[in-house]
């Protein structure tokens, strides 16, 4: 499993990069902040709406502790999504930066 650290995401956010970001969050959490441009596609809605997600170089998975991200990404993975990453620690460490 290919993984990328909060620390990363939030570097290259803050040089300007446009990155491509599911959040696999419920509903609730997300309220309670979100990574500004992230997606939120709850995890239990991935079969339904995983054609939303664009099939690009990098695809990076958040979650609250990057649990539900890496099954995001095998589920992913599993029907031909390439370039997927999972943010290691999700976003109780992305809170601590």
């Amino acid at each position: 499993m290919n993984t990328i650290s909060p620390e990363e995401v939030k570097a290259r956010l803050i040089k300007g990069e446009s990155l491509y970001m599911i959040d696999v969050r419920e509903d609730e959490e997300v309220a309670a902040g979100i990574i500004p441009s992230a997606i939120h596609i709850p995890l239990g809605e991935l079969p339904e709406r995983h054609q939303e997600i664009v099939k690009l170089d990098e695809v990076i998975l958040i979650c609250r502790s990057g649990n539900r991200s890496g099954k995001a990404y095998d589920y992913l993975q599993m029907l031909g999504y390439t370039g997927l990453k999972n943010m290691t620690g999700g976003m109780l460490e992305w809170e601590k930066l």
